[in-house]
């Protein structure tokens, strides 16, 4: 009722009769409020309709996003999920994220990360040019995602799995009991007796929780079978908790998986909780790569979009690649039960949707090292909703639980020989020690072993170069492919074999810097600097020369130079150096394809006895795998953890003085690699 005219109003109507003149009911009224309310409804839609939105449709995945004026092909691309490489987050420095333009009209931003000819073909830079009209583009074959060379442990490995884990004891435990009926004389309740039936199976009830929703469910659960049950039981650090009580105690399929969430690529492996057989194993890029190569871009952009954005796009590629492994294995998500990760800490952080942004910020602190037992729907994980995950621990900011996950794999923590361990990827992470002391520290290498920075650098996909030897009288390239593909870039290995290849047949000197001019053949005239010829464009997929030059080359001289200081300083900090270690074991999906030599020969790796070297693959993969069997493994995973000896480089002059020396090929001390000095 309008307390001014005394009339009732109703919906059709309720609209103040005099909104222009004072009213003293005014502050109580309620068709007042809902008279303002509708007409701000009323501004919002007319607004809405002046908005105008554009289609912008990617080819060849044919995926189509509508935009509003102003925003980036990056931007857009990201809306429609569409894999475009953005090495820099978008800043326009690394002119990775290239598109052909189709149709429509566009006003992109000058830059000089495009060629004539690029520019001829109608290229452009995703995150330089803004939509204001309907447009198609198509992502170039030099661009288009194909798939990772294996990154996981191959297929040798796997089949070694099986003899990692002795005892399998699951996080989430499936317990089928067979209870005997109440009576009168037996007149305890239901969860007293579903205790007394865990108890007789061995589980420790003292310690065992049992939430509302399963005491709701439990009299139906256990009367629907004759007293025939199946109790899911998940182990935490300090207590059990039963998760859900089902009819019938038929012992059905259980599934695992195995994650490695990588920088770059993630890795799942779907395993059999029964037998830690592997049923399938499948990998792809990060789709969070959209946002630039390196942790520290990722924390950048989400502080920019909030983490919600980023665990989206992780938990998008972990989801494909399990859909993918249970497709395979013509499984069921409802079967996975148990999960273990592993993943350095912005990645772990970003997946569970925690603020990272301190973990840039000195002191370099992370919300959490250790994580307690999740569940799946929790997370978001495409698995059974109670399926319990594991993650690893991590001791520091910069050194996570792929490395921890790596030490469990490798064992080098209960082993007496002197060992340093570095995983080689974006991040350099090293390890030092043996059964009675752990120093770990990173250097952050940049990405340009995984193909950031490098002007056609890639990661190690079909077309990618991974190997290079070069002619010494004609200095004339030949190469191998992954997959025997035509060329469309080079990947990290290949990239040391062609500098150790330029440095040892005399095309550059110690500085990275070429003796060749343009005179040569071989050498090309790009405008700025002179470039070395590896591929001619009518034997590459894009036809343009892939090409690699001196800016090229110190950017992969700047991330060895990071790794070697690493392995130096840490060394020093513990009073030793390169000859007191017995054995150095190289990780990741990158160093297993690392040419010892030509690595040495960059001076990427010491110059030691080449027998001292083993590839571990990934063991990433492989610490998650026994995490996820075997319970003794996850108290190992966060005793690791508490033991290490974390070492900052971050401020650090020794760090500085050994990086600065270590950025020359070899290495300003010629003496320190007395093989590569015969070679010269």
């Amino acid at each position: 009722m309008c307390s001014k005219h005394g009339i009732y109003l109703c919906e059709e109507c309720l609209s103040c009769r005099d909104p222009d003149i004072y009213c003293k009911f005014r502050s109580a009224c309620p068709i007042w409020y809902e008279h303002k309310r509708k007409a701000r409804h009323a501004r919002q839609a007319a607004a809405l309709e002046k908005v105008d939105t554009y289609k912008v449709t990617f080819e060849p995945t044919i995926k189509t996003v509508e935009v509003a004026p102003g925003s980036t092909l990056l931007a857009a691309a990201q809306e429609a999920g569409v894999h475009i490489n953005a090495s820099c987050n978008g800043k326009g420095a690394c002119g990775k994220c290239k598109l052909i333009l189709e149709s429509g009209t566009v006003e992109p931003d000058p830059t000089p990360l495009l060629t004539d000819q690029e520019k001829e073909n109608k290229y452009l830079l995703a995150c330089r040019t803004k939509v204001q009209d309907d447009i198609t583009v198509s992502i170039p074959p030099e661009a288009v995602e194909r798939k990772l060379k294996v990154a996981g442990l191959g297929e040798e490995l796997s089949v070694q799995f099986k003899g990692l884990v002795s005892q399998i004891e699951p996080i989430l435990k499936e317990i089928p009991l067979e209870l005997t009926p109440p009576t009168l004389d037996d007149s305890v309740s239901d969860l007293d007796r579903l205790n007394r039936g865990l108890k007789r199976a061995g589980c420790d009830v003292t310690r065992l929780n049992v939430g509302l929703k399963v005491m709701q469910e439990l009299s139906n659960a256990m009367r629907n079978e004759k007293w025939k049950v199946k109790v899911s039981v998940i182990r935490k650090k300090c207590s059990n908790e039963v998760l859900k009580v089902e009819p019938g105690n038929d012992e059905s399929r259980s599934l695992g998986l195995a994650i490695d969430v990588g920088t770059t690529s993630i890795v799942v492996y779907l395993v059999d909780m029964a037998d830690g057989s592997i049923l399938a194993a499948t990998s792809g890029h990060n789709q969070q790569a959209a946002c630039g190569d390196d942790v520290i871009n990722r924390i950048i952009c989400a502080e920019k979009n909030g983490v919600k954005k980023l665990s989206s796009m992780v938990l998008s590629t972990i989801n494909n690649l399990i859909k993918e492994a249970l497709d395979s294995a013509e499984s069921d998500y409802r079967q996975i039960k148990n999960v273990a990760l592993s993943g350095n800490t912005t990645m772990t952080h970003l997946l569970l949707k925690i603020e990272p942004r301190y973990i840039r910020r000195e002191p370099y602190i992370p919300t959490a090292s250790e994580f307690p037992i999740f569940k799946a729907v929790e997370i978001g994980i495409k698995a059974n909703p109670i399926a319990a995950v594991f993650i690893m621990p991590g001791p520091a900011s910069y050194v996570g639980g792929d490395i921890v996950s790596g030490m469990v794999y490798s064992g080098l923590h209960r082993e007496n020989p002197l060992t340093l361990f570095i995983d080689v990827g974006t991040n350099g992470e090293i390890v030092l020690g043996n059964k009675d002391w752990l120093m770990t520290a990173a250097c952050s290498a940049g990405p340009a072993f995984e193909g950031g920075g490098i002007r056609w650098g890639m990661r190690a996909e079909e077309g990618a170069i991974e190997k290079i030897s070069i002619d010494p009288d004609t200095l004339k390239p030949s190469y191998q492919t992954v997959g025997g593909a035509v060329p469309r870039g080079i990947c990290g290995s290949g990239m040391i074999d062609l500098i150790s290849e330029m440095l040892l047949k005399g095309l550059i000197d110690p500085n990275g810097k070429f003796r060749l001019d343009t005179s040569h053949p071989l050498m090309k005239d790009t405008g700025d600097e002179v470039a070395y010829i590896l591929v001619t464009a009518e034997n590459t997929e894009m036809g343009e020369d892939i090409i690699f030059t001196e800016t090229d080359i110190n950017s992969l001289v700047m991330s060895k130079g990071a790794v070697y200081a690493g392995f130096t300083v840490l060394l020093k900090q513990a009073g030793l150096d390169f000859s007191m270690v017995d054995r150095i074991w190289i990780s990741g999906g990158f160093g297993q394809f690392l040419d010892i030599d030509k690595s040495v020969t960059i001076g990427l790796l010491p110059d030691i006895d080449r027998g001292k070297f083993k590839y571990l693959g990934n063991s990433s993969i492989g610490g998650a795998y026994m995490a996820l069997l075997s319970d003794n493994f996850r108290q190992e995973a966060r005793e690791i953890s508490n033991n290490m000896t974390y070492i900052d480089f971050s401020s650090s002059s020794q760090f500085m003085d050994e990086y600065t020396s270590a950025l020359f090929l070899p290495h300003t001390n010629i003496d320190a690699f007395p093989s590569v000095k015969i070679k010269q």
